[in-house]
Formats: structure tokens, sequence, C-alpha cells
């Protein structure tokens, strides 16, 4: 202090109490928080709760899901509409519906189609596949085979993969056939919402493939029948690519 400098009463005393007051009130605020927390645990800050989570974790995973599917559509309706001509080693006819040894319309359509690309030079070879169900006479395979021979194709142009019962079981055998005679490219003929896993069975088979929608079926493009057996191709896919087929 300067000397002669004079020291207002108190002074000191207020300089000593300023910081005393301060501690203590801080000291006091400590001891209530600590109670609080003793008290109330409920009211400590923490992290979100499961309840908090669990819906919006749901959320998204539906979001997922759905967004996921959607885009699965889009390339399942982009193939539908597929108009490839070839060239390939051969014309692959995937099997439908046959009457006693008559084609369905919708495999009509279908073996229509492959002639139609037979004839403008596609392939050499068209393959028809399917096997026979409980109680028929014919195989799909052979129904179309007779089809097309009745419209001008050589018998031995034609192939038959007679033994199947599903798409999955078509593609591997169409893939060992054709393979045992160096050959593995395939322009596959469908109804279009069919064509996506087709191709994706073929490929995964090792066969290099095309496709051609048989436009002219009774399963018309943009119908609510094509919708529904899209909508039903998304699940097929989806079980294929789980692995749950």
């Amino acid at each position: 202090m300067l000397c002669g400098a004079v020291t207002r009463p108190g002074f000191v005393q207020r300089l000593y109490w300023q910081p005393s007051l301060a501690l203590s009130l801080q000291q006091t605020h400590i001891r209530q928080k600590t109670q609080q927390a003793i008290e109330y645990p409920e009211q400590l800050p923490r992290g979100r709760s499961m309840s908090w989570w669990a819906p919006r974790v749901l959320l998204l995973a539906i979001v997922v899901v759905f967004a996921t599917m959607g885009a699965l559509f889009g390339l399942i309706y982009s193939e539908a509409r597929s108009e490839d001509v070839g060239p390939a080693d051969a014309i692959v006819v995937l099997g439908a519906a046959q009457f006693n040894g008559t084609p369905s319309a919708v495999f009509r359509a279908r073996l229509d189609t492959a002639f139609d690309l037979y004839q403008r030079g596609a392939a050499g070879t068209i393959v028809v596949t399917g096997g026979r169900m409980a109680g028929d006479q014919f195989t799909e395979a052979e129904a179309g085979r007779n089809y097309l021979i009745s419209e001008g194709v050589p018998p031995e142009a034609i192939l038959m993969e007679h033994l199947s019962t599903d798409t999955a079981e078509s593609m591997r055998r169409v893939g060992d056939l054709l393979q045992d005679q160096g050959n593995n490219s395939v322009l596959l003929v469908s109804d279009g919402f069919h064509l996506y896993r087709s191709k994706l069975l073929a490929e995964d088979n090792d066969l290099s493939a095309q496709t051609n929608d048989a436009d002219s079926s009774p399963i018309r493009q943009g119908s609510s029948t094509e919708f529904q057996y899209m909508v039903r191709e998304v699940f097929a896919v989806t079980t294929y690519y789980l692995g749950l087929d």
C-alpha cells in the first residue's frame, strides 16, 4: 500500500469476505447436486433409452427394405422391356403351361418370339425347356418342340431340356447341355417379368445371357397382371439372393 494512502473502513474485510462467500456458495451448490443425484438418480443426464431408439431403428430398417425392393422392382421392369436380338449360340425358351401337348397362350407367345428370332438369324439352335407336371402326358419341352417343328423349324435345330420343374433347375440343366457342346451364350425368351431372374440364374451358371420378351403374351405390358407378377418376382429374386430358395 502506498505511503500516506487512507484505508477505508471495512475494505480489507470485504477483500477477504467476497472470495470466501463465492467459495461457500460453490460448495453449497455441489452439495445440493450430490444430494439430488442420490435422491433422484433418474434425473441424471444419460444416453437415449432403448424405448427411444427401438422405433427409430425399426423405421430406418423399413425404409431400407422398401428402398431396396423398389430398386429391385426397377431392375425387373427395365429387363422386362428388353428386345435383344443376338447373336447367340442358342435361343432358350422358358417353359410354361401346356395342355395335352398343346402350348398354352403364354407358352405359344414365347415360342412364336423364339421362332421369329430364329428366322432373323439370332441363333441356329433353339432350346425348349420344362418338365412334366403330375398327370401330364407331355413335358413342356416336348410340347414346345412339336410346336416349333409344325412352324417349320428343322428338328435337328431344336434341343430339349425336359426334366426341370422350375427356372433355377432349367438354367442349371441348360448350362450343362450347352457347355457340353462348347457353347455358352444364350438369348432367353420369356414373359418380360420373368427375364431378370432368368438372366440372373443363367449368368450364375456361367452363361452369357441376352433377353427378349414375348410381347404377344396374354400378360400384357403395363397390365395389372404384369404388375402382380413383377411384385412376385421381387420376392423370388430376394429369396434367391438370400439363399433361401
